[in-house]
């Protein structure tokens, strides 16, 4: 029996990988803490099969499974626009709930036209900082993007995401004004952007919504337990806490340089070491165990970063990274690799100054141990330590700030709800 939904219907159209499915639902929680406003992520089969529900999963936003698997970047836009259509008119016909609004990341334009054909708006969701997007809108473009190695099929995903922007009814970025301006501005003056973020779970930020307490979705099991143990056996602020993401593997070389200049520090560490690419650890850091160190395969980052004996988290400074730091007022040692992250290396350092970049050696591939040790003990040492976390603090109140109601990210949620309310009436 078709049932009858007045909801004003939101479909959220993540890229399929960590790193871009968390923002959106974060955001779609956001959309969904609102009365008459129903939000459903659509998930792949490869996501679906690869996810591990978190602490919070039993959101309010709702999960439509489905979807093709294989390789992402040759299938996405065939397989994916079939299966897309195929999820609009089965949420109409099959469960009379049609969809007003796709809300796709940018990474997938072709959301846009299969969107329209099923009678829905569009709007797209770029997950790069205001400074990156207005680098790609003046083709300055990133240094991996010339690299013989890097995919065509990903090269592509990469330099079509401003594609179809100005026939969007909205364009929203992962970011929030106060932290960069001049930036949003510019997004606003060019594709009437609006900031949603940061789309960091509440609890971290705001604690508006209710058993918001982790993302809801993950593809690793995280060492909770432990990690929590062996953090709270040390000191505020001693922590050195080193993680590289989900998808950045360093080069047997850079581990051993990172591993040494950690030892060399001085100071006790956790480090996240995914299974994949613990065989490159040196041998006094596999199996675990480190002396003054734990190293683990992954851990519940967001806690992690919000205990209080981290002092430093040593990051590749990916944008969600670098932006949960940022909300919990933890200094950062930057060792950027590929994609956005030198830009928001550079913000990092010179900008927000709540950390420094490490930088290889002249003519070297690698960051050395020295670098590293001395990066380490600029954050976490003496009044240039301290000026960090003063600013560090300052940012972390702003970001709680923008989401909190009446202020910036939140009052453009607001009128994004409200605008698209207008036109299901219409």
């Amino acid at each position: 029996m078709v049932s009858s939904d007045q909801s004003l219907h939101i479909l959220l159209l993540p890229f399929p990988v960590q790193g871009h499915i968390n923002p959106l639902f974060q955001f779609g929680k956001r959309l969904a803490s609102h009365s008459g406003v129903r939000c459903t992520l659509a998930a792949t089969r490869f996501v679906a099969s690869s996810t591990k529900p978190g602490p919070g999963s039993s959101s309010s936003v709702h999960v439509a499974l489905g979807g093709p698997g294989g390789p992402y970047f040759e299938r996405l836009a065939s397989a994916g626009s079939e299966t897309l259509d195929a999820l609009l008119a089965s949420e109409a016909a099959e469960h009379g709930r049609p969809v007003h609004v796709v809300v796709y990341d940018a990474f997938l334009p072709w959301a846009q036209g299969v969107a329209r054909r099923r009678g829905a708006a569009c709007a797209a969701f770029l997950t790069q900082t205001c400074a990156m997007n207005a680098l790609y809108a003046h083709a300055d473009l990133p240094a991996f993007l010339i690299d013989p190695s890097c995919p065509r099929s990903f090269r592509e995903v990469v330099l079509n995401q401003l594609q179809g922007l100005d026939a969007a009814e909205a364009v929203l970025v992962n970011s929030f004004h106060e932290l960069e301006p001049q930036g949003s501005e510019y997004l606003v003056s060019t594709w009437g952007a609006r900031t949603v973020g940061p789309t960091v779970p509440s609890a971290y930020l705001d604690g508006r919504l209710a058993d918001d307490v982790s993302y809801g979705i993950q593809f690793h099991t995280p060492m909770t337990a432990e990690s929590k143990a062996w953090l709270d056996g040390h000191p505020a602020r001693a922590v050195v806490y080193v993680a590289f993401g989900s998808m950045v593997a360093l080069a047997a070389d850079q581990m051993a340089e990172l591993a040494e200049g950690l030892r060399a520090s001085g100071k006790p560490f956790l480090w996240v070491v995914r299974a994949a690419e613990a065989g490159k650890l040196p041998e006094g850091f596999r199996g675990g165990g480190a002396r003054r160190g734990l190293v683990v395969p992954w851990c519940p980052q967001l806690d992690v970063l919000a205990h209080p004996s981290v002092g430093c988290f040593v990051t590749h400074c990916g944008w969600n990274s670098a932006v949960e730091a940022l909300a919990a007022g933890v200094p950062m040692v930057a060792v950027p690799q590929w994609s956005d992250q030198p830009m928001n290396a550079m913000c990092v350092e010179d900008v927000w100054r709540v950390g420094v970049r490490a930088r290889p050696a002249s003519g070297a591939a690698v960051v050395r141990s020295g670098e590293v040790e001395r990066c380490v003990r600029e954050v976490m040492e003496g009044e240039t330590g301290a000026g960090f976390r003063r600013r560090a603090l300052d940012w972390s109140c702003k970001a709680k700030k923008a989401v909190s109601e009446g202020v910036s990210s939140d009052t453009n949620i607001l009128e994004f709800i409200s605008r698209f309310r207008s036109l299901q009436v219409k």
